[in-house]
């Protein structure tokens, strides 16, 4: 499957993400769309390193080059997993506080 297909969905994707963040005050929508534009940078760093590998392999098939996308994407997931345990305590000690997951509220969590 040709590169410009994964350049296009992985862009709709983060367009969808970044519209999401910019137009939402649901903290939890906010986080969801922060976490797609995420996985549309992961999808496209995994689609770049198998076009890498795929090069690398046609001049040596014992060839480990082209797999550190995929160790970076490993690593990024890594650090996604720890910012979604931290972000959703944020929002539950913001709903105990507010009652809302409304982001307009946030200003309210500095007494």
């Amino acid at each position: 499957m040709p590169i410009q297909y994964y350049i296009y969905l992985c862009l709709t994707l983060f367009s969808i993400g970044i519209i999401g963040v910019l137009t939402r005050r649901n903290a939890i929508i906010v986080f969801m769309c922060v976490e797609l534009m995420l996985n549309a940078v992961n999808l496209l760093l995994v689609a770049f390193s198998k076009m890498h590998h795929a090069a690398a392999v046609a001049g040596d098939a014992n060839t480990t080059v082209g797999i550190e996308g995929q160790l970076f994407v490993f690593f990024i997931m890594v650090v996604a997993a720890a910012e979604v345990s931290v972000g959703l305590a944020i929002i539950v000690m913001m709903y105990r506080n507010t009652h809302s997951v409304d982001i307009n509220f946030l200003n309210r969590l500095k007494n």
